[in-house]
């Protein structure tokens, strides 16, 4: 066999191979395959949270803002999370792993109050 014909059989070889492998419908995985958990916010502003009670699937991540021109603070009722005290325009989140419902309200302003449903 010469230099010529070697590469022609070890290349039909590596053609055979590809084909065999293809049409064996090896599953392929997409990044859009995988759906990620959607995110929520709550918007804190006028001495309220809005919206007052939200609900997200198990995985979403909920941010709180705080629109007020006062700092304000996000404290979970039972303790499973608890923001430092947030200026104007200043950001906590929490991502929920857990299916259940989480009361929470301001530390500063106890009567402000909210819930995450989590389903």
């Amino acid at each position: 066999m010469t230099g010529k014909s070697v590469w022609v059989a070890s290349f039909a070889a590596v053609v055979l191979i590809a084909i065999v492998l293809l049409s064996a419908g090896s599953p392929s995985v997409k990044a859009n395959d995988q759906p990620s958990a959607p995110n929520a916010e709550v918007k804190i502003d006028n001495f309220s949270f809005g919206p007052q009670t939200l609900t997200v699937p198990v995985g979403a991540t909920v941010t709180w803002t705080n629109r007020d021109d006062i700092p304000h603070t996000v404290v979970s009722t039972d303790g499973v999370f608890k923001s430092k005290v947030r200026d104007t325009d200043e950001t906590f989140s929490y991502t929920f792993t857990k299916a259940g419902t989480y009361p929470y309200f301001c530390s500063i302003h106890p009567k402000m109050t909210g819930q995450v449903m989590v389903k």
